[in-house]
Formats: C-alpha cells, structure tokens, sequence
C-alpha cells in the first residue's frame, strides 16, 4: 500500500472531529512543504506490537550515531493520540528554541524541545505552528 493510502486510511481510521483536524494539518503542512517526502509509521515494532502512535512524517533528517552508522528518518511528524494532536520537530540543535520562541505565542499548547503537544486546533495558532514547522525544516538541511 503506497504511503498516501496509508496516511488516507490512518486519518479516515480517527475519530471524526480528529480527523477534520489531522487533514487540515496534513494539508497545511504539504503545503508549506511542497514536494516533500512523505512517511507513514503505524506504531509498531519488529515484532508487530504497539510502540508508538502512528506518525505521518514529512521531509528527511539523517540522524548520526556515535559509532558513524546513520538512519534516515522524517523531519516533521504528526500524530493523534488521546489527549489531542502531536506536532513533532525532529532534529533541533538548540532543545529551548522552540519552547523559548513559540511557547507563548501558540496558543493552549505545550511545547518541549521537539514536540508542540495541543488538545484541538482551535486552541492554538497555526501560524505561529507552520512557522516552527518551517523553521524546523530549515534549521535541519
């Protein structure tokens, strides 16, 4: 199954209020991120149990490991879970920027060194979100 079905099928799976939300951040985030690599994780490991919530990733970070191995993975990840909406920003040298930069201007958010966690879009502002989305992008080329 290609990675748009997937995103598709995990979007139609949520609840219906989430699932307005997630397709609005979807596009939002396509939008702002033209021709970017899409990714689909669905939570599980190598053994089929559950991990994780499923992610919808957008764009490549290359994550470097100590002994020179690499894995490539995506930049920006999305997630619904049950508290809300999870924006994901991977790969963030400096851990306080995006809670020094964005913390007060969200919006009804909490906001960690990689992670901007809110209970609905409308508690938030989007674009303060697609302007850490976007910095996030460019400050991990």
């Amino acid at each position: 199954m290609s990675v748009q079905n997937q995103i598709k099928d995990y979007i139609s799976s949520l609840p219906p209020i989430k699932q307005v939300e997630m397709q609005e951040l979807h596009q939002l985030i396509i939008k702002a991120l033209p021709k970017t690599k899409l990714w689909f994780k669905d939570g599980k490991n190598e053994e089929g149990k559950i991990v994780s919530n499923p992610n919808i990733g957008y764009g490549k970070y290359t994550i470097q490991y100590a002994k020179g191995s690499h894995r490539d993975f995506y930049q920006i990840g999305l997630s619904a879970n049950t508290a809300g909406i999870s924006v994901y920003i991977m790969g963030l040298q400096d851990k306080t920027y995006l809670s020094d930069t964005y913390g007060k201007k969200i919006g009804k958010a909490i906001v960690t060194g990689y992670c901007i966690k809110f209970k609905s879009i409308k508690d938030i502002h989007v674009d303060a979100l697609m302007d850490a989305i976007r910095y996030g992008v460019e400050s991990t080329k």
